[in-house]
């Protein structure tokens, strides 16, 4: 399973920037790629990580903001369609194949 996680956080003034990059800095720590400005992913290893994954992101929320994740399964994944651009360097890392080797 992956989660996509989509966010729109306040930055003008300073501490809603210092919030912005402490919750950024957060998720990059915790093995989320972004795949976009403001869209990170993560894989995880089955539902039970994935809900462990999203109360530690929970338990590190900024004060404001908007926060969305979504669940999705491999397979909803691997029919993402990109329009525009290519698949980042991380994406390309790690698959649900190489995962299951750890």
């Amino acid at each position: 399973m992956r989660i996509l996680l989509f966010f729109d956080l306040p930055v003008k003034t300073k501490k809603e920037r210092r919030d912005y990059t402490r919750f950024r800095n957060y998720l990059l720590n915790e093995g989320f790629d972004m795949m976009q400005f403001s869209v990170y992913c993560r894989l995880c290893n089955g539902h039970e990580s994935m809900e462990r994954q999203l109360e530690k992101v929970e338990k590190n929320l900024p004060p404001r903001g908007q926060i969305r994740a979504m669940p999705v399964t491999e397979k909803q994944y691997e029919r993402i369609r990109i329009l525009l651009g290519a698949r980042t360097t991380n994406e390309k890392r790690v698959t649900i194949n190489q995962l299951s080797l750890f």
